[in-house]
């Protein structure tokens, strides 16, 4: 390990650490953060994304040399103390570990289509802004064994802090492109021979009884408002049964039921 020891919280080279709370929402120059040693095995394991350093406490580092031994010997792992750690984060960081990623360059969906096998499921959120939501439903997309992750304009993205810590590093694992709006996705996987299935309280289909094809697109919608109902019309709907009176699902308690059901098929 290429072990650094900091005791500056102003040391140029922890620039990109600092102040993540606030920095979170207005972007990171083509960097993201990960946070905990699963996020960081994730990291290291999947090689989707590089990582440019590591920020983690002094007393961590003995536990983490499995973890920083899948990481190239030339990443600058930086060792610091509680105080100057929590200086630096502007807020305390329990977990005493943390990184940086790099971004990788943006894929259109259909390029990202293009890469994955003849038999596929991908799943394609719509208009699902809570970043919690969006990092459930990648845990629950790695869990399943799903293909990809299609996000529309309006969603929030899986590189946020949050949501890479909720789906436990699913998000820097699962591949996924964030492209255009949901009808443009929907032609684009048209075009290329998908089933499309929209989950909905309303749907026609219980999601027991539906017979899986090989390419299948899952739509998710937002919790409240869910999806358009033009871009439904253009989509077979299907639902998860419920007990009387109750109809509705968290998005992403809904997603992990259906991916189960459809990724089993």
């Amino acid at each position: 390990m290429n072990v650094i020891r900091v005791d500056d919280p102003d040391d140029p080279r922890l620039a990109a650490y600092r102040e993540i709370r606030e920095r979170d929402l207005s972007g990171r120059l083509g960097r993201f953060v990960a946070e905990g040693k699963v996020v960081l095995n994730v990291l290291f394991g999947a090689r989707r994304f590089a990582a440019e350093s590591v920020l983690v406490l002094e007393s961590r580092l003995a536990g983490l040399a499995g973890t920083l031994g899948m990481a190239p010997p030339s990443l600058p792992v930086y060792a610091a103390s509680q105080r100057v750690m929590d200086e630096i984060a502007g807020f305390h960081v329990h977990r005493g570990i943390l990184a940086i990623g790099l971004r990788r360059r943006p894929e259109a969906a259909d390029e990202l289509l293009a890469t994955l096998p003849a038999r596929l499921l991908v799943l394609v959120l719509v208009g699902i802004s809570n970043h919690d939501n969006v990092g459930a439903i990648f845990r629950n997309a790695a869990a399943f064994g799903a293909n990809a992750v299609l996000l529309d304009q309006t969603c929030c993205d899986p590189l946020y802090r949050k949501a890479i810590r909720v789906s436990v590093g699913a998000t820097l694992k699962v591949p996924f492109a964030m492209t255009g709006d949901a009808f443009e996705l929907a032609g684009i996987l048209a075009a290329r021979g998908f089933g499309q299935f929209a989950l909905s309280p309303a749907g026609q289909i219980e999601i027991g009884e539906c017979v899986r094809p090989d390419r299948l697109a899952l739509y998710l919608g937002s919790e409240g408002g869910g999806l358009p109902e033009r871009l439904m019309s253009r989509l077979t709907t299907v639902r998860i049964a419920m007990a009387s009176g109750f109809d509705s699902l968290n998005v992403a308690a809904a997603s992990a039921i259906a991916l189960h059901r459809l990724a089993s098929c």
